[in-house]
């Protein structure tokens, strides 16, 4: 019974010790314009996937993207932060887990546009797009392609 216990109680301390770092990398903020639609839908996909979302509706989207370096060619209707890492648009999840679980030396992934069959851009007839990364001097890279035919 000790030797359970003992057990237990280690358990316990790392699971505490490490549980702010896996619920660092699950919280979503993401910055939107109130009248936008698509970014309401892409917010609840990545809720249905498990992330922990907070909207802020109360910022020019244009300011947004200057702070957090997001360059003209990559922007889109969102811009969300988790981890350090700026997510623009309409990035699948798995994408966003390849991202977290690499840790690149970059800004973050940006899906340009609004891609028809993206997550949150479900309605028309699906296209294929890329998903870039962008690096920490502005450039932007393929870093995943979606889409029929990918």
């Amino acid at each position: 019974m000790k030797r359970w216990f003992s057990r237990l109680s280690l358990g316990l301390l790392l699971a505490a010790l490490f549980a702010p770092a896996a619920l660092a990398s699950n919280a979503f903020d993401v910055y939107s314009d109130p009248s936008c639609g698509c970014c309401g839908a892409w917010v609840t996909y990545m809720r249905a996937h498990g992330y922990t979302v907070t909207v802020h509706q109360d910022q020019s989207m244009a300011v947004v993207k200057a702070r957090f370096h997001v360059p003209a060619r990559a922007m889109s209707c969102h811009t969300a932060l988790i981890d350090g890492y700026v997510v623009e648009g309409h990035v699948p999840v798995e994408d966003i887990r390849r991202l977290l679980a690499e840790r690149p030396d970059a800004i973050g992934l940006a899906a340009p546009g609004m891609p028809m069959g993206s997550p949150g851009m479900e309605m028309g007839v699906p296209e294929r797009y890329d998903v870039v990364l962008i690096g920490r001097d502005g450039s932007t890279r393929v870093f995943a392609t979606h889409g029929p035919g990918a």
